[in-house]
Parts: C-alpha cells; structure tokens; sequence
C-alpha cells in the first residue's frame, strides 16, 4: 500500500513538470531577457538606465492588474487552454518587441507583455493543488521553480550569445534576442494543448487505483482546510492572512528581480564579453537550481518547514550586503551566487502557506493576490534599482536595498506560519 503514494506522485511528476517546466523556462526567458537586451537597446531608444527601467518595470504593472481575472477565468475553461492562451499572447508580444522604434512603443509593449503572462504562474500553483497532496506539494513547487532557474541559466548564455549576432541580416543583437525568444512560446502552445489534462480524472496514464488514492488524499485535505479558510473568491482576497502574505511575499521578487535586472551589468563592468557574460550568469543560476532541488527535499524528510521558508531569506540578505564591502570581483560574485541561492530556497516552502486555508476557487484568487501583489516588487526593483545605483555612484548599493526587503520576508513568513499553526491546532 505504501508503494501506491510513490508510485502516483513519481507518476504526475514525469508527465505534468517537465511539460510545463518547459512552460516556465520559456516564459522566464521573455521576462527576463530586457535585462540582457538592455546593454544595447537602452543606447539604441536613447533612454537613460532609469528610464529604460521604468520601461522594464511596466510589465508587472499588466501582470498586477490581469493576475486575478487570469486565474478566475482559469479555473472555469481549464489549464490547458487558458496555459495555451497565455503563452501565443506573450509570444507575440515578445516578437513585437523585436521591432521597437522608441521608448513609447517600449513601454507599451512591456506592459501589454505582463498583461499577456499574467496568470501563467499562480495558475499553475493552482493547478499542483489539484495534482498533490500537502506532503509532496514544495519538492513539486521546487521542481517547477527549477526551470526558472534554468531560464535564467540557459537565458543568460542565449542572451549573451544573440548579442553577438549584432548586424546579422541587418539586424541588432537585442532584436535577435527578442524574436529567437519569442517564437518558442507560440510554437509549443498546440503542444501543451494536446499533453496537459485538466485534472487527474481526465489523465489517461493514472490507473484508477491512483485516482482514488490522490481523490482521498486531497478531498481530505479540503475538508480540514474548509473548517478553518475560504474557498470563495471574493472572501479569500480580502482575507486578512491573504493580504499578510501579499505583503511578506513582496520581498522575494524585490530581491530577486533587482538582482537578476542588475547582475549582467554588473558581470559586465568586471571587464568580460557578452558570450562571457551569459556563461557566468549561467553558472549561478544552475547553482539556484541544485538549491531549489535540495530544500524542499529536507523540509520534507523533517516534516517541519517553518525554518526552512525563514532562515534562507536571511542568508540572502547577509550574502547581498556582503556583496557591497567584500573585495574583489570574485568575491563579490561569489556572494551574489549564495545570495541568488538563497532568494529562491525559500519560495517552495512559502508557496505551500496558503493552501493551509483556502481552497477551490479561493485558493486560485488567493494565489493571483499574492502573487501579483508580491511581484510589484519586481516593479519596485527594475524601477528603483537603477535609480540607487545613479544616486550612489555604485553598481553594489542596491544590493542593501534588496537585502532590507529580504529581512522583512523572513519576519513575515515566521509570524504567518505560527499564525497558522495555531489555527490549525
């Protein structure tokens, strides 16, 4: 009987994370490519670095607004078609960008980029509650968070490489950047279309004796959250435990943003090539990666997260200031690694917060709150960040800025997984 657990969840994990890994490696890619874009595009729209992230920062201002909808209509036409849906829209977008003529068009486009990807992140955490059990739920968070990291790590190669190509068939690197980018998104939409099931009872390679364990595991898991949370749209958003992790969530994208933004500029001012400059980037978002597989695995074999959502943030915020007086440059790099590491240890484990009191259609409205409430931290860092860094005259003095923000994460997600526990017992 103890084999049937295993034999399940080994099951949806072969079959649902790398299909959409592969979703999110794409999309984290689009979102995240302005920042390699930026060494030569910024010049090319005459746009200063705070202008230019402003531009950059517009795109969570359409994530922000579309998040909620995104996640509601979601929950009524299915993952699949909704993942599809959002995915030809970014693509375009992101395609679109590859011919911006001025700073105007810029910001529209970045914005219209976060309207077309809101949605794809809290939808698919939705989705994993309808796949998972609590106990196997952060490994699966971590295992999806893992191709962001290889986003970020293939990405930063890609995105060095294609700078190179600057003048190929008349066209500048970061135009190349964004419509190689940008193609993958629509070509693999039929794609998801045809493997993703919109549940486990529609899944083909489940046998029904692991629908009906996985059926037990997580009717039970909605009752007992039923006694104690929401399962209503409009009362999960107003809930005041929703809006206390909105707040502690912001912190997370704030830090990871500003740094992911800043740090091809600041490999760049350590003297190395565009090619160079992705292959280290590269390399530190392949060490995030082997982090995000490691944590949840040992929150889990302890069966006691609390620590592990709290103590990682905290190592991140001494790993960013120490970036900021440590000499050197491999120093310096070395701290912004463990730093990178850190900021996305946590996550998994935050992510299984909110399941603990809301369901159905409330769990999917509260995790569009949060994380569209949170990920204006991602605003706040592209828009902030260079702005520090004109002001001080320094490429490391964010780094404070973001390390505050990382601070405050771990109060916050201390205070609510007590809160929690003691509603629970």
């Amino acid at each position: 009987m103890c084999a049937l657990p295993a034999a399940t969840t080994r099951a949806v994990t072969l079959r649902l994370m790398p299909l959409l890994g592969l979703v999110y490696l794409i999309a984290y890619i689009d979102r995240q490519n302005v920042s390699y874009a930026k060494l030569q595009m910024a010049a090319d729209l005459g746009l200063g670095e705070a202008a230019f992230g402003l531009g950059a920062a517009l795109f969570f201002v359409g994530y922000f607004l579309f998040e909620l909808p995104s996640n509601l209509f979601l929950t009524r036409v299915g993952a699949p078609r909704w993942f599809a849906r959002i995915m030809v829209s970014w693509g375009v977008v992101t395609v679109l960008l590859g011919f911006t003529r001025d700073a105007t068009q810029f910001y529209v486009l970045r914005f219209l980029l976060g309207v077309a990807e809101a949605g794809l992140f809290p939808g698919v955490l939705y989705a994993l509650t309808l796949w998972y059990p609590p106990a196997h739920r952060a490994r699966a968070v971590g295992l999806f968070m893992i191709a962001g990291t290889l986003a970020n790590a293939t990405g930063a190669a890609i995105g060095g490489a294609l700078l190179d190509l600057d003048g190929a068939m008349g066209l500048r690197g970061w135009q190349w950047l964004f419509l190689v980018t940008g193609l993958p998104a629509i070509l693999l939409a039929p794609v998801l279309l045809k493997l993703l099931p919109r549940g486990p009872e529609q899944a083909r390679w489940l046998d029904e004796a692991q629908k009906d364990w996985l059926r037990a595991e997580l009717e039970r898991e909605r009752t007992a959250v039923e006694n104690v949370g929401q399962k209503q749209a409009l009362r999960a958003i107003t809930d005041p435990r929703v809006l206390m992790l909105s707040l502690t969530f912001f912190g997370f994208p704030l830090a990871a943003y500003g740094l992911s933004y800043w740090l091809p500029t600041i490999v760049r001012d350590m003297g190395v090539s565009n090619t160079a400059n992705g292959l280290l980037n590269g390399l530190l978002w392949l060490f995030v990666g082997v982090t995000l597989w490691l944590v949840p695995r040992d929150a889990a074999r302890r069966g006691s997260a609390r620590w592990h959502g709290v103590i990682p943030p905290l190592i991140g915020a001494a790993a960013l200031a120490a970036s900021v007086v440590l000499p050197g440059s491999g120093l310096k790099f070395a701290a912004l690694t463990l730093a990178a590491c850190a900021i996305f240890a946590g996550q998994p484990i935050f992510w299984t917060l909110p399941p603990r009191f809301l369901s159905g259609t409330g769990a999917a409205a509260g995790f569009a709150v949060i994380n569209a409430t949170g990920n204006l931290g991602g605003f706040a860092a592209q828009a902030l960040v260079p702005r520090i860094a004109t002001a001080s005259g320094s490429a490391f003095a964010p780094m404070l800025f973001l390390a505050a923000g990382l601070v405050l994460v771990a109060i916050g997600v201390f205070l609510i997984d007590r809160r929690l526990s003691r509603t629970r017992a």
